[in-house]
């Protein structure tokens, strides 16, 4: 069994393994000459031997226990026929709501649509250098797929002001995101991913509405991926109360965030931990480094736990401190 399957599944203590969310991607040379002669985004994740490729990418050079899919969050909208597009410098714009068109979306269109991001999964899955290294895939929470699809960009500064007012499209939406999420991880795993992680990226924007519009939605997607018999790890960015979210949603591994507490969560939280680490932290000095790294692995010692980020690894990240975060992992006693 795979390093970070084994962790999760048999709540092995014996071994941290490690990978980075967005570990495939702008801090690398050799995924930044790829993307200069191939500008369009969504058509970089839809071409399958570069995505393929991207994915392989770190694993080849630092030789992480898990590749993470090049791919993003935005392919669910764009599956169901929402415009979606990313400027530089910008980040994603999203189109108007066309519901008429969405509803005419059916099973196959939508896997029609995404199909080069499956045959990526399964490329990758099948290349030697997976053997005992779990295939990751992803999805965004239900959550964080309606707020990009009715604020149409990164909420960065907040919910637009027109978000909630219309409580019949929330709730058809949330129907529509709900039955196509579903269907996205299905496709994922049969392709081979090993592994899914949900992403609900804009959890931090809520407080009162949580269980409506998190623990509920959310939960049913958990719950989903159990069926299917792979683990599924749950990261709610910026929520204040882990502990409720693992009691209710029940993921088989909770990913946490650079402003929570360790000790507090090592007290709280029974399930395989990952995460934590500031992506910052790797824009410091090894000394620097080493220190924060293993106060999570002492922390943690214990606990199963798998090393990763509280956020995506930053694009202006030199590959010497991945390369000295890496031997720090995995020489901890």
């Amino acid at each position: 069994m795979s390093p970070i399957t084994n962790c999760i599944k048999n709540k092995d203590t014996k071994i941290n393994p490690i990978w980075l969310m967005r570990q495939a991607g702008r801090y690398l040379p050799e995924f930044r000459e790829i993307r200069k002669e191939n500008q369009n985004f969504i058509k970089l994740c839809l071409n399958s031997d570069l995505a393929s490729e991207i994915t392989l990418q770190p694993i080849k050079r630092f030789g992480f226990d898990g590749a993470v899919i090049f791919s993003d969050i935005l392919m669910l909208p764009y599956g169901i026929g929402q415009r979606v597009e990313f400027e530089k410098n910008y980040g994603p714009k999203l189109g108007d709501i066309e519901i008429e068109k969405i509803n005419k979306i059916d099973e196959i269109n939508f896997t029609e649509n995404l199909s080069k991001v499956y045959e990526a999964i399964s490329k990758t899955s099948k290349n030697p250098i997976m053997t005992n290294r779990d295939m990751i895939g992803f999805v965004g929470a239900p959550w964080t797929i309606l707020v990009y699809m009715i604020n149409k960009s990164s909420p960065k500064k907040g919910l637009s002001s027109e978000f909630y007012k219309d409580d019949l499209l929330i709730n058809k939406l949330l129907t529509i995101i709900d039955k196509f999420l579903k269907l996205h991880i299905k496709n994922q795993v049969d392709a081979g991913a090993k592994v899914i992680q949900i992403f609900d990226s804009w959890a931090g924007l809520l407080e009162n509405e949580i269980p409506e519009y998190i623990y509920e939605p959310t939960l049913k997607i958990v719950e989903y991926v159990k069926q299917l018999g792979v683990p599924v790890i749950c990261f709610p960015r910026g929520i204040k109360d882990y502990k409720n979210f693992c009691e209710i949603v029940k993921p088989d591994a909770v990913n946490i965030d650079y402003d929570v507490d360790p000790k507090k969560i090592i007290k709280e939280i029974k399930i395989p931990i990952q995460g934590g680490l500031d992506p910052t932290i790797l824009l410091t000095d090894q000394i620097n480094l080493k220190n924060k790294v293993e106060k999570y692995l002492s922390i943690f010692k214990d606990h199963p736990y798998i090393f990763n980020l509280g956020h995506g690894i930053l694009p202006e990240t030199k590959i010497e401190m991945v390369e000295n975060l890496i031997n720090i992992v995995r020489n901890f006693k």
